[in-house]
């Protein structure tokens, strides 16, 4: 069965491109040219979304923080925007990937391989936990973790995480005050040979992790910076 892309973007000329390349790899397409049709469009049977960030009415960034709201598809930005200030906001909003304009055809077709690859590796990861560690809860502090079903309570609070912030949660607190530098955590969560340019991807993720546990994400307490090294759990 045929993956499906959801391409949102107004340029009507990028946008076809875009789809014919996809189609050619063997992708199936779906298009739209604004954040509110794409929202429109968006189906559980979506793959993957690419967002341009740049369109008229709501932006790329907007959107992605609705789809957030009910969807954990992946997301791959679009844009002309370059500065990391711009690449932070975009992870921050709950995008996956980035891509700067202009880009060629060949790297956008890794992207989203890569994208599609790992969305798939955390489905069987999920399915090979419910299999046989069915029973696996694990807790420090005023934290419990469950894998099956995959859950996450905060002080009494049950908190909704990505794929990405529970696997990197479950790394915490599966290996309790372990040093997990920057490169092992990426290459541990994104099963993907680390590069400089990919540290500031886990440094966000770190980041939107401690607003949703840390009591004081300013002070952070249990996930905790040792400087020169990564990162521990406390």
């Amino acid at each position: 069965m045929k993956q499906t892309i959801l391409i949102v973007e107004d340029d009507n000329d990028l946008r076809e491109n875009i789809c014919s390349i996809l189609q050619n790899e063997g992708f199936q397409t779906m298009e739209a040219i604004n954040g509110t049709q794409a929202l429109e469009k968006l189906m559980p049977s979506v793959s993957l979304v690419i967002l341009d960030i740049m369109m008229p009415g709501i932006s790329g960034i907007e959107t992605c923080q609705k789809i957030r709201n009910f969807s954990y598809v992946p997301i791959l930005f679009l844009t002309a925007k370059a500065s990391e200030s711009d690449k932070v906001h975009g992870f921050y909003a709950g995008g996956d990937d980035y891509l700067t304009k202009p880009f060629s055809y060949v790297e956008l077709v890794a992207r989203v391989r890569a994208l599609l690859r790992r969305n798939e590796f955390y489905k069987n990861h999920s399915s090979d936990h419910q299999s046989t560690s069915a029973t696996e809860t694990l807790q420090r502090h005023n934290v419990i973790l469950t894998v099956n079903p995959p859950q996450v309570t905060v002080r009494g609070t049950i908190i909704e995480l990505t794929d990405t912030e529970f696997e990197l949660l479950y790394l915490f607190l599966k290996y309790p005050t372990k040093i997990f530098s920057i490169q092992n955590l990426y290459e541990s969560i994104w099963k993907e040979p680390f590069f400089t340019s990919c540290a500031n991807t886990v440094m966000v993720h770190i980041r939107r992790l401690r607003m949703k546990i840390e009591e004081k994400p300013e002070k952070p307490v249990l996930i905790q910076t040792v400087w020169g090294k990564g990162y521990r759990y406390g």
